[in-house]
């Protein structure tokens, strides 16, 4: 796997939990697995999602993985700190499972495959640890799918900055609209994908902050020094586009952005 391209900093940690927080009833409010099953988190990160889906699914154990030592340290912390006693973690690379084939009941990724230089090869591996009638779902964003009020072109070169550096780091920050089709390459059958978007204005104030502001324009601002240093774009257009992005979450503001949840099954 390439560079996260987000980088490891406690600021990136924070926005990883800000994002999780603020979405979890939006994405989270079906991940509920049978009881008793043996669940595999593949690329858990910081734990971020870890703490939603483990208490969802108290009588399931998770073994969460991730290829960040550092990652895998914060995690077990938060998870801990939190008395949550059904996880186990793991340093291991998606393309090279430390587990048996038919090992895992169900399957879950979230946030991950936009990073991947091959998904279809991780969804071969990931395929191959799971029973014969185990599900996988598969969570993404679409940073494609984002609008705003106001509207500004300088905030969507600066967004285009985000997509073209993922890209060029070997991941697809476009990868939500694909799942249907990823899913189905890797030989998944009863495959439901669902659009996820979140609307964010005024009536939400917790929208606002933890995700207008504190998750996604947040992320664009991180990604600041990368673009202009990768001459994609010039440093008075950068800060303007993310100073539009900032207004989008004050009084009169709108945004949008459509995350996309798929679901299959190993036939």
């Amino acid at each position: 796997m390439n560079k996260y391209v987000h980088g490891y900093s406690q600021r990136e940690a924070i926005r990883l939990n800000d994002q999780a927080d603020s979405l979890a009833s939006l994405i989270h409010f079906d991940s509920i697995w049978e009881e008793g099953s043996l669940i595999l988190e593949a690329g858990c990160g910081i734990g971020a999602q870890t703490k939603t889906v483990a208490v969802q699914n108290p009588n399931c154990k998770f073994i969460s993985i991730d290829i960040s030592k550092k990652s895998i340290i914060e995690a077990k912390d938060l998870i801990d700190s939190k008395g949550i006693k059904n996880v186990e973690f793991q340093l291991a690379n998606i393309f090279d499972l430390p587990f048996h084939d038919e090992y895992f009941d169900h399957i879950f990724i979230c946030f991950v495959l936009e990073h991947l230089p091959n998904p279809d090869k991780a969804l071969e591996v990931l395929k191959s640890k799971l029973k014969t009638n185990g599900t996988i779902t598969l969570i993404e964003g679409d940073h494609g799918s984002t609008y705003f009020h106001p509207d500004s072109e300088y905030a969507k070169r600066a967004i285009q900055c985000q997509i073209e550096l993922q890209q060029r780091n070997g991941g697809d920050a476009n990868i939500g609209r694909k799942l249907f089709p990823i899913l189905e390459n890797a030989g998944f059958q009863e495959i439901l994908v669902s659009p996820r978007q979140i609307y964010v204005d005024d009536s939400n104030p917790l929208w606002v902050k933890g995700f207008t502001r504190n998750t996604f324009t947040s992320m664009i601002e991180g990604i600041k020094e990368d673009a202009i240093k990768n001459e994609l774009i010039d440093r008075k257009s950068m800060e303007r586009g993310i100073k539009d992005l900032y207004r989008t979450a004050e009084g009169g503001g709108t945004f949008c952005y459509t995350f996309f949840k798929g679901k299959g099954i190993k036939s």
